[in-house]
């Protein structure tokens, strides 16, 4: 625990004044902050009616709060949900390689915004939004390549990010796009078969809310839709710009126009709430026309014949994002509606004080009250250094957007696209809800978003690669999307069955300077049978490929670093399925003699084995670290009181086997992969040999291992847990 507050010390200092600037907003401010919206979500609680202004996403989760704790319960338990953004966000950064520093910056802007925390008090649908599109990303880039079913999730996700904020509908294009371009699945056919299934499944999973919440809609109004708020968005957004004398309108839709001159017009929120909102506007309607029918028509034939006007208005709403300093441009929504006021903030003269204490009453026993001297702490932090600038958002936005094109040192990153995800959800996000009004509460989900892809982008620029990672991650089934892309690849080089029926599989990751001499020294022929050899470059980032290929060796090359069990596993079935019948893997670094291959398959050629490895305990050894040697000896041990079979040599990495018995092992480590196919083939029952065998120390380079005590505790973790699931939770096969 020590070490983990260390590493992860900036974190904490953050994280500890996010608690305290949460305990002050919510002791400031009770039961709960109430804005206009608030009353109708409370309003619809119990009806959940689908065609009001909001849809019914906030319901289904405020009712069930409002029943255990009334307001103050619901303020806390959005303040804590905004704490475990910003957490969240911190853990997707570091799992994308971002420093820890700027990884920290990230989950600042959520845990210090003071915008951040007034929204968290109010009543409101925001901070459950967030927390939804954290939920997408994590499915979609916490681990990897997402698989078919966390893309489904993501889907389902996604679905209810729109039931609570319809404005959630424009992630949808960032989210398939990612789909298409994660891992460079595109640039094949093979990868375009797993985009497909991975695209159904969110899709599907996507539909399955939406058709389900239109399908409630229409059982509630006769109609198919979402939500009651179309008619009133594009009303009020078109409104603004209509040029009433060049439109093309009858007498009964230029009753829809304002008659003020364009130039003096009032905002969005004016037309959009006050104008459509009055019940005597616009005045009598033809028989069988209804006022959202005709606003409708009148917004649609505004956008036919001023497309440019809307464009530019769009532009110039998302441009006020990115601004110093937040300040309220004309005939905008007034930003200290998002600002803590030294009162109890009353916005609504029609709403009141009234209403908001019997919503208080109603809910929590008691009228609403502010603390003034936390109240005026609060505002004065929200007005001074408490908020986050436009223009660094900006910068996130940039940043993403580089990285997500591929430039300078992006290119070969590995994060492009998670870094094009982020950014691109954050700044659709902007542009769709500038397309209906700006107000600085639609910039919040930009938040959680744009400062995630700047970190993203800039790690990528900065040439930090994403990193596998070590440990616990657990590899996909077989094939996933990178082993989809390499067998492509590879087949459209050399055919379907180029190899041999013995070969040799070198899972090789940067070993430009030693691969070489193995493959020079490799023998061509094991008795008649002769040698193909087959190198799977894992991600590697020298010229491992282009030295393994000049030495005659056959290459399959996976587009990102999984580890050393990914390459062999993928090395196994390309092997067999190339034409092998006998399989053989050896190291990059030199340490194993070849001259003893003919040894090595003699048990299999005659028919006495179906797996056979060599032990250096038997053999000979040149070892470079007694707690290496210490750990040999003692992992043989564990692996023969298991197994209940004398083993001496649980990691001899020379070993030959059956083709059909390396691909029918489960293999799921990506690191610690020796133990695990080892234990896997005595789960088959498949007859084991051990042969003495010499182990040289490395020809060149230093052991991607890791340190010796780590290595040991992950050895023995990947041990223990490959015997529960071969031997105890599933039966051994029989022979």
């Amino acid at each position: 625990m020590t070490g983990l507050l260390r590493r992860h010390w900036l974190l904490c200092v953050l994280l500890a004044a996010g608690i305290v600037l949460r305990v002050l907003t919510w002791l400031a401010y009770q039961p709960a902050l109430l804005y206009i919206d608030s009353f109708r979500y409370l309003a619809n609680v119990d009806a959940l009616r689908p065609d009001q202004l909001n849809p019914i996403g906030y319901d289904l989760v405020l009712g069930p709060l409002l029943s255990i704790g009334g307001l103050a319960f619901t303020a806390a338990v959005q303040h804590l949900l905004g704490l475990g953004i910003a957490v969240a966000l911190y853990a997707l950064a570091i799992r994308h390689n971002v420093p820890r520093w700027l990884a920290a910056i990230v989950a600042a802007v959520v845990l210090l915004d003071a915008y951040q925390l007034q929204i968290e008090q109010n009543i409101m649908s925001e901070v459950w939004f967030q927390a939804l599109l954290v939920g997408v990303l994590w499915l979609l880039l916490g681990r990897g390549e997402p698989s078919w079913r966390r893309t489904a999730i993501a889907g389902l996700l996604l679905g209810a990010a729109i039931m609570t904020r319809t404005i959630g509908a424009t992630v949808l294009v960032p989210v398939v796009l990612y789909l298409i371009t994660a891992g460079g699945a595109w640039r094949n056919r093979a990868g375009w078969r797993r985009i497909a299934v991975r695209g159904t499944a969110c899709l599907l999973g996507f539909a399955v809310v939406i058709v389900s919440y239109a399908g409630y809609f229409r059982s509630a109004t006769g109609e198919w839709g979402l939500t009651g708020a179309s008619s009133h968005v594009l009303y009020g957004r078109t409104a603004t710009f209509a040029k009433c004398d060049e439109l093309p309108l009858d007498k009964t839709l230029a009753r829809f126009c304002p008659s003020t001159p364009v130039e003096q017009r009032q905002g969005v929120d004016h037309y959009t709430h006050y104008v459509y909102g009055d019940p005597d506007f616009p005045g009598p309607l033809p028989p069988g026309r209804s006022k959202q029918e005709l606003a409708d028509e009148f917004g649609m034939i505004v956008l036919r014949n001023q497309p440019v006007d809307f464009a530019l208005a769009v532009l110039e709403d998302f441009a006020k994002n990115f601004a110093p300093t937040k300040t309220t441009s004309p005939n905008d929504v007034p930003v200290d509606r998002w600002q803590f006021q030294p009162d109890y903030p009353v916005f609504d003269d029609e709403v009141g004080n009234g209403l908001a204490d019997r919503a208080a009453l109603l809910h929590d026993g008691e009228t609403t009250s502010v603390d003034p001297g936390l109240a005026r702490f609060l505002r004065g932090y929200q007005l001074s250094i408490g908020y986050t600038p436009g223009p660094l958002l900006a910068l996130a936005g940039l940043l993403g957007l580089a990285a997500g094109a591929g430039v300078g040192r992006a290119r070969r990153s590995g994060l492009r696209s998670a870094a094009l995800l982020a950014t691109g959800s954050g700044l659709t996000l902007l542009l769709g809800s500038a397309a209906f009004e700006f107000s600085w509460r639609y910039q919040l989900p930009a938040l959680v978003l744009l400062p995630l892809g700047g970190a993203i982008g800039l790690t990528a620029l900065m040439g930090r690669r994403m990193r596998p990672r070590k440990g616990r991650t657990k590899l996909a089934a077989f094939p996933d999307d990178v082993d989809f892309a390499a067998i492509a690849d590879f087949r459209e080089r050399y055919g379907r069955s180029p190899l041999s029926p013995l070969v040799v599989v070198i899972a090789a990751y940067n070993e430009a300077a030693g691969i070489g001499p193995v493959l020079r020294d490799m023998p061509k022929h094991c008795g008649e049978l002769p040698v193909s050899v087959l190198v799977v470059v894992d991600g590697a980032t020298d010229d491992t490929a282009k030295i393994a290929a000049d030495h005659g060796a056959h290459v399959c090359v996976a587009a990102r670093n999984r580890g050393q069990g990914a390459a062999l596993r993928l090395g196994y079935h390309l092997a067999s399925a190339g034409g092998a019948e006998y399989v053989v893997t050896t190291d990059a670094d030199g340490q194993y003699d070849n001259d003893e291959l003919p040894m090595l398959m003699e048990p299999l050629l005659d028919g006495s084995a179906d797996f056979v490895t060599g032990s250096r305990r038997m053999g000979s050894e040149q070892a470079d670290s007694r707690m290496r040697w210490l750990g040999v000896r003692v992992f043989a041990t564990l692996a023969s009181l298991l197994t209940w079979r004398r083993i001496t040599d649980t990691s001899f990495g020379f070993r030959a086997m059956r083709a059909e018995l390396a691909c029918s092992v489960t293999l799921r480590e990506p690191q610690y992969q020796s133990s695990e196919l080892l234990l896997g083939v005595l789960a088959h029952r498949a007859r084991v040999v051990e042969l003495p065998m010499s182990m040289r120390l490395r020809g060149n380079g230093k052991s991607k291992k890791g340190h010796s005590l780590v290595y040991g505790t992950n050895y023995a973790r990947v041990m223990t847990g490959t015997w529960l699931r071969e031997y105890v939770l599933r039966r051994p096969a029989r022979r």
